[in-house]
């Protein structure tokens, strides 16, 4: 793995996620039906190229230092921009408090990695699967949050905020899972 920050397909996508937030984030505040819509769409496109350069680092054998450090980045900027958004948007409790949670764990997660890197055992905070399952039901509920309108007939909203309190619930497990790792298996 490659210790310098490096210009290859999976890097620029990641780069690309992290310059769609102030598109992101201008297209929502439109005043115009199709503002939320279109958000939620931008957001997909970001959220796709979360899976696709992973992918494509690992399938090019790609993977290098920095790209590990950018890919979390960029995804914690775009979820933390949108749930902000949604609360600043729709307020209330009931969807400020998925949305701490989600904010408030990434921090606390971020935090344990770099600590766990600064005494050499940050490979076992590694992304675990339910980290992964998670990140995706926060990717479907938020889109489905952003896009508001019905579509199909479905409630996007109201589906949005079910799935976003279970990826709020996936969230906790996946610390609770995290905190082990890093303080009990860890002895």
């Amino acid at each position: 793995m490659s210790h310098q920050p490096t210009l290859n397909l999976p890097n620029i996508l990641t780069w690309l996620r992290i310059g769609l937030i102030p598109l992101f984030i201008a297209v929502f505040y439109l005043p115009y039906p199709w503002a939320f819509p279109l958000s939620a769409l931008i957001f997909a496109l970001a959220g796709v190229t979360d899976f696709v350069d992973g992918y494509l680092a690992r399938k090019l054998k790609q993977e290098s230092r920095f790209g590990a450090f950018l890919d979390p980045v960029a995804d914690k900027l775009l979820v933390a921009a949108a749930l902000v958004m949604l609360v600043s948007e729709h307020g209330g409790f009931v969807l400020a408090l998925p949305a701490i949670i989600i904010i408030g764990r990434e921090i606390a997660i971020s935090a344990l990695r770099e600590w766990m890197a600064e005494v050499g055992t940050r490979s076992k905070v590694a992304v675990s699967m339910l980290g992964k399952l998670k990140t995706s039901l926060q990717i479907g509920a938020i889109f489905a949050l952003l896009y508001y309108q019905p579509l199909l007939g479905l409630p996007t909203y109201e589906i949005g905020l079910v799935l976003l309190y279970g990826a709020a619930i996936l969230t906790l497990l996946s610390m609770v899972g995290y905190l082990r790792a890093a303080f009990v298996d860890g002895e």
